[in-house]
């Protein structure tokens, strides 16, 4: 297993790290998954029996019970497990239940500790950015938790870049705890991330967390143009659908056809060279994955220990190339000093 550091941190972590999205019931994962406290610990040790040691929460992934879990399945091996959690969106009623104040991140914090069974979190990250709050509140409640060891690092997920680069500088003035990651959304069907989060990750030292890979499932190679949809996906769920990262049905198809071409050329499947392009783009410390099964784990686990070509790369890079948007379109006319990430 490869490691990487993350971000400004001494903390290296694996280049793969598992959702814990689907840990619970059908009923709590809204249809995502059903791995059970037994399931989850023939995850975590296939996981540490490759050298991943990596794992991701939240507190809203079914209502808590995923955190509950996966704290299960880590029991009596907590020294060699990284723990990652997630909060800010809403997870109780009343007005400290949600977003980003002292008193909000000060709950949710305890909330997750208790649910794992740990008294201090690896990576602690904002889930979502909250606008009516300010940064020098969240980042000194932060701080205050990291000082009083309840967490080791900080990052966020899901920002704009202002929303990142304001809270970077603001950690900077006043001597606090910086963010040392970024979880975003980032795939061959999905790479907005490249047109200012990437280049902001690698000028100011974020490493990059990502989730969703395979564009929520349709990377897996299930997903292929003139074939019914499979009975068995996120894509069947409503709720599924709703967080459902844009694409247009054709644009999936192209960049699925490419990838069943490179696919071809090295032997592997559509997911495991989806994963292998994310993990070989600029700023990715390391990628969150999903698994139903102990099979579809070990599949995911198998990205590892080779690498595909430039022009491998290059065929889904142009598979998968968008239109940007102002200003960014506007800056490639200047990209002898104002150069894409590399």
């Amino acid at each position: 297993m490869e490691y990487r550091e993350l971000g400004r941190s001494g903390l290296k972590v694996p280049v793969l790290c598992l959702g814990t999205g689907t840990f619970g019931s059908e009923e709590t994962t809204g249809g995502w998954g059903a791995v059970d406290v037994a399931g989850a610990s023939r995850f975590v040790d296939v996981c540490l029996e490759h050298g991943m040691n990596f794992f991701d929460s939240a507190n809203v992934y079914g209502g808590g019970v995923a955190e509950e879990v996966l704290g299960q399945a880590i029991k009596g091996r907590r020294d060699e497990v990284i723990i990652s959690t997630k909060g800010t969106f809403r997870w109780t009623e009343g007005p400290d239940g949600i977003g980003s104040s002292r008193a909000a991140i000060t709950a949710a914090v305890e909330g997750s500790l208790r649910r794992l069974g740990i008294d201090c979190i690896d990576l602690y990250q904002l889930h979502a950015f909250d606008a009516l709050t300010p940064v020098e509140e969240t980042l000194q409640a932060l701080d205050d938790l990291v000082q009083a060891g309840k967490l080791r690092h900080i990052g966020c997920s899901n920002f704009s870049g202002w929303h990142l680069m304001k809270s970077l500088a603001t950690s900077d003035r006043l001597g606090l705890a910086r963010y040392v990651a970024h979880q975003a959304y980032y795939s061959l069907l999905g790479r907005e991330f490249e047109w200012e989060l990437m280049p902001l990750a690698l000028d100011q030292g974020v490493g990059t967390v990502v989730w969703s890979p395979l564009g929520m499932g349709r990377l897996g190679g299930a997903v292929r143009r003139g074939q019914a949809r499979p009975k068995v996906s996120r894509l069947n769920d409503e709720r599924g659908r709703a967080y459902l990262p844009p694409a247009e049905e054709a644009f999936v198809y192209d960049v699925v056809d490419a990838l069943d071409a490179v696919a071809a050329e090295v032997n592997k499947s559509v997911a495991q060279v989806a994963l292998r392009w994310v993990l070989q783009r600029p700023s990715v410390a390391s990628v969150i994955m999903g698994a139903r099964s102990e099979q579809q784990l070990r599949d995911n686990l198998s990205v590892v220990d080779w690498s595909l070509s430039d022009a491998q790369m290059e065929t889904l890079n142009a598979a998968s190339s968008k239109q940007k948007t102002y200003p960014y379109w506007h800056q490639e006319f200047f990209a002898e000093r104002n150069p894409p990430p590399v």
